[in-house]
């Protein structure tokens, strides 16, 4: 008899190689190689018909949704679920997967929708008594407990058409036909592939709840991400109330909206205004506190850029720390600084946190940043109630940022009434715009509040 024939597939990467290597070549990870058997080449079927090409300007009716009435979800969805589509949901251990899901299918099955709900990491009675505490006790939401996907899907065969199938979690499941442990590369890829099939062929919504590593990444091969049609993340620290619902990949919708939502005693709540819950309250202004609207999507958020920055003995090596901003653009940010505007930080500690956990990544948060430090160096804290946006060139210069009249409209909505801003920013707001072309320029009008 024949030995079968193996391979070796990195578990962390999904890369194929010939034989056993104690570090995989393509991400670099260690004892990362488990065997798998080849698969056969299929030989084509004479029974196979030909694609059929269509015009791109023929007309094709959109995809309806699955509202599924929980607001913060189905805008980050685009309007809700896609019948057919298949949702991956990544996020860190407790973070509050299985409840926003459970939640989910809940207010779907309230609806009169056909839920089917199946874990394979807790047994039905322990999302029962979840869904009690979450007071979703009543909701008729079909459960099962189930590993095999085989069994799943001849179980799904018998009943009737479903409209959302959750599966909580994918590196649970695993098929006859392939060998290896679940959570293996190989199973992850098949039980995927199986599961979305079912869902294109039944028009059911599937949502797959995904691991993901130490360093964030979503568990298992990276085709997985290819496969479904929407990937979501969910963000969040445990000391924090807040969650932030994310898509990295929508095929029907856009990419930079989110969600936001607070765990309560009742699961996650819906929070309707954000910039309340990323503002933190002074009775008067604190030096290196300055306020940014930022932009997530199509909606504004205001968020507190906090800086503090402290001398260091001559000749020790001074601290950088950053939480919630992008480490290397502070080290840019610091320099131009110093270049540009004759202030430098090589003999202070400087340490930068946005508040309420929230990370900032879009480069219009630099004019906030920079006027954190320079108020937090010189200890004069900026005039109450202003808030600063636009880009930092490496010239100095202040650059315009996208979306500039809804940034302001939502300081203004909240109660500000002074913005540092790009030049040339046209307000109908109310708000006073000071108007800073370069670094140089919010330097002197930092010194000018100290005079004061």
């Amino acid at each position: 008899m024949a030995r079968p024939r193996l391979r070796y597939v990195c578990q962390a990467c999904g890369a194929v190689q010939p034989r056993w290597l104690g570090q995989c070549p393509d991400c670099g990870a260690w004892n990362s190689l488990r065997p798998e058997t080849r698969p056969r080449p299929h030989a084509r079927r004479a029974a196979d018909a030909p694609p059929a090409f269509r015009s791109l300007a023929e007309a094709v009716a959109l995809p309806g949704r699955l509202a599924t009435g929980l607001g913060e979800f189905d805008r980050t969805l685009g309007g809700g679920l896609v019948p057919g589509s298949a949702v991956l949901l990544g996020g860190d251990p407790g973070i509050g997967k299985s409840t926003l899901l459970l939640q989910v299918a809940a207010r779907l099955a309230r609806q009169g929708r056909r839920v089917a709900y199946v874990s394979g990491e807790e047994s039905v009675a322990q999302v029962q008594l979840r869904a009690r505490r979450l007071g979703l006790a009543d909701a008729p939401v079909e459960l099962a407990a189930a590993t095999a996907v085989r069994e799943v899907l001849a179980a799904l065969a018998e009943r009737p058409a479903l409209d959302l199938l959750v599966v909580d979690s994918i590196q649970t499941m695993h098929v006859d036909t392939q060998e290896g442990a679940p959570g293996t590369v190989g199973q992850v890829r098949e039980s995927a592939f199986a599961l979305i099939g079912h869902a294109k062929t039944s028009g059911a919504a599937l949502v797959l709840v995904g691991h993901v590593t130490k360093d964030g990444q979503l568990a298992g091969p990276r085709v997985l991400e290819h496969m479904v049609d929407v990937v979501l993340s969910f963000e969040g620290e445990r000391t924090h109330a807040f969650r932030i619902l994310r898509a990295a990949k929508n095929r029907f919708g856009a990419t930079d909206e989110i969600g936001v939502f607070a765990m309560g005693p009742q699961g996650l709540e819906e929070v309707g205004n954000p910039s309340a819950l990323f503002l933190a309250r002074h009775e008067r202004p604190v030096p290196g506190a300055v306020v940014f609207p930022a932009l997530e999507g199509t909606r504004p958020l205001l968020v507190e850029i906090e800086a503090l920055t402290v001398p260091v003995p001559t000749g020790a090596t001074p601290r950088r720390a950053v939480v919630g901003w992008d480490a290397g653009r502070l080290s840019m940010l610091l320099a131009v600084l110093e270049a540009r505007a004759g202030v430098g930080f090589g003999a202070h500690e400087v340490y930068l946190g946005v508040a309420g956990g929230l990370r900032v990544g879009e480069p219009a948060a630099d004019l906030a940043v920079a006027a954190a430090l320079l108020s937090a160096r010189s200890d004069v804290p900026l005039p109450a109630g202003a808030v600063a946006f636009g880009e930092v060139a490496l010239s100095g210069e202040v650059r315009r940022v996208p979306h500039a009249d809804l940034r302001l409209k939502e300081a203004a909505r909240l109660g500000f009434t002074l913005a540092f801003t790009p030049p040339e920013i046209a307000d109908t707001t109310g708000l006073r715009i000071e108007a800073m072309a370069t670094l140089a320029d919010l330097v002197r009008r930092i010194g000018r509040s100290r005079g004061r």
